[in-house]
């Protein structure tokens, strides 16, 4: 059947009885309102996996499957079509035999990506169909920014073996140096791979002879390859310049941030530099403010939690808190509420520091102290504008809680972060900063603790079965099959690709009520909510192992939250 006369995917994947027709209605509304490819969102939906997706469609079609991580393609093949191209349609030349040009598609049904790769090339196309992580891998590998960062880190370490320099230099020659491309180009490509990685953070950091760079992938930090020491100055320098901050000043820390666009993604970032005894040290965080925010069905939250906060959300007042160390996720709990209750009929006003996303139809703002903007004095403006809905980014003293409590009584949904380990820490927390346990008891409507857990790569994915001492340190009497990654180039050989949240959801009904104005210690608490159905973090991270989200090794790093 001509490429052409092909049915949907949807349509496909029905006849292979691989999906419902309800699936399919539920996938299409997400796809209405996300924009995202089809085949993206029945992958996301957890429906197919994406080689279980590519395989079908490959039986259907008659369409062959490429693993574009097996095979090194040359580069008269590659210059056959412009990288653009290959970037726009996810698309890579693979083979040509004689007029015919054998063509990796992620999706063989892109009529338009046929046609205007046929106007290019002027020839007869054979399509096969590959994975999208291994065209990104492949995309990266060919034309991305670790091959960039490579050509660049030779480049200057060509330039440098042809110079004899002294070893100080002025400084009038490393403000030069700041604008010469090598520097403006490894800067550019360090930024670029961390975004195609997904990094959440980049470390740029002095040593005492050289200088280190390394990237926090899925909560991990690793090591990529860093250019002599003599290009550290220029590469800083280069950065506050970007960022916006004092080049002059190197003995005080400094903050800035700068917005850049990589392909579809626009991201924020948020630069912070410390004087170190080597030099300074620079850690950039990266905020891809172009990426969907989800409703809280995205979080990894089990039906029975979600159902939890669900029911809270559909209370006319309250105060709802995650709670959790830096970097556990909290912000992103929140956006999902937010997102999930962002109508045109509710006012929702949110105060933060800083602003990480931006979400159309809430209005946003960051607190500025030397202006006068905190979080206690920004509440109390906030309170004046008719809000339904309030979050404050963190409650960080007894000013800001007594506000955001005395909020949540007087009808509005009040929503913040908070730092402890547990849920029923943040109640009993509250009340030592001085807030009234009535209060407390009143307001406080639900707390979400949480952790981040590293998420099984789906590309390696293998059972197997632990030993039954590992089984017993959890909880666990009888043998049952676990999951791990072997290790690929889809997670760089580590065995995972993303992380997924553990969550406590701590419901505030009668008891616990009861027990908050009695001032009950939070093991109390936690033993109260643990009868009235809370799970706790570690046993939810347990079941995202067994079901094999994540590995039985990641789930044990919470197993001492008791």
């Amino acid at each position: 059947m001509p490429l052409k006369e092909r049915k949907k995917l949807g349509e496909i994947l029905i006849e292979a009885q691989k999906i419902t027709e309800a699936e399919l209605q539920k996938a299409l509304l997400e796809q209405k309102k996300y924009g995202e490819k089809l085949g993206k969102i029945i992958v996301k939906m957890g429906l197919l996996t994406e080689n279980e997706l590519i395989q079908t469609i490959s039986r259907q079609l008659g369409i062959p499957v490429v693993r574009l991580d097996k095979i090194d393609i040359p580069r008269e093949i590659l210059r056959l079509i412009p990288e653009d191209v290959c970037k726009t349609y996810m698309v890579l030349p693979v083979e040509r035999r004689f007029n015919v040009l054998k063509l990796a598609m992620v999706d063989p049904l892109d009529i338009n990506a046929m046609d205007e790769i046929s106007k290019t090339v002027r020839l007869e196309l054979e399509p096969c169909i590959a994975t999208e992580g291994e065209m990104k891998r492949a995309l990266e590998k060919y034309y991305g920014a670790r091959s960039i960062m490579h050509e660049t880190l030779e480049m200057i370490k060509g330039m440098e073996e042809k110079e004899e320099e002294e070893e100080e230099e002025e400084e009038a020659k490393v403000v030069e140096a700041i604008e010469d491309e090598p520097v403006i180009k490894l800067v550019n490509s360090i930024i670029s791979q961390a975004i195609q990685d997904s990094a959440s953070d980049i470390h740029i950091e002095p040593m005492e002879k050289d200088m280190r760079i390394r990237m926090r992938i899925d909560g991990k930090l690793r090591e990529v390859p860093s250019p002599q020491k003599k290009m550290f100055l220029p590469m800083v320098s280069r950065i506050k310049i970007m960022s916006g901050m004092d080049i002059a000043k190197t003995r005080i820390p400094q903050d800035g941030r700068f917005d850049i666009q990589e392909g579809m993604k626009e991201v924020s970032v948020r630069v912070s530099t410390f004087p170190s005894i080597f030099g300074e040290k620079v850690v950039m965080r990266l905020l891809d403010k172009s990426s969907a925010l989800y409703g809280i069905d995205r979080l990894g939250l089990f039906d029975k939690d979600k159902v939890k906060i669900t029911n809270v959300l559909k209370r006319p007042y309250g105060f709802i808190m995650a709670t959790g160390p830096t970097g556990s996720g909290k912000s992103t709990t929140l956006y999902a509420i937010l997102t999930s209750m962002n109508t045109p009929e509710k006012n929702i006003i949110t105060l933060e520091d800083p602003v990480e996303y931006t979400i159309e139809g809430i209005t946003q703002s960051q607190i500025n102290p030397k202006a006068g903007l905190t979080f206690d004095t920004g509440l109390r403006a906030i309170l004046r504008q008719d809000p339904d809905v309030i979050m404050v980014g963190e409650i960080r003293d007894a000013e800001t809680a007594s506000i955001a409590t005395h909020a949540a009584l007087t009808g509005h949904i009040v929503l913040s972060t908070f730092h402890t380990n547990d849920a029923a820490g943040a109640l009993t927390r509250f009340v030592e900063m001085g807030i009234e346990p009535f209060l407390v008891a009143s307001s406080v409507t639900c707390v979400i603790a949480q952790r981040l857990i590293r998420r099984i790569c789906e590309e390696c994915k293998e059972a197997y079965y632990p030993s039954m001492t590992v089984l017993n340190s959890i909880g666990i009497k009888e043998q049952v099959t676990f999951y791990r990654g072997k290790g690929c180039p889809a997670c760089r050989n580590t065995g995972y690709k993303g992380r997924v949240g553990a969550f406590e959801v701590l419901i505030v009904d009668d008891d616990i009520r009861e027990l908050v104005i009695k001032k009950a210690s939070s093991e109390e608490i936690k033993n109260k909510a643990l009868e009235n159905g809370m799970t706790l973090i570690k046993d939810d991270a347990i079941r995202k192992a067994i079901l094999g989200i994540t590995t039985i090794e990641e789930a044990m790093t919470l197993t001492q939250l008791d």
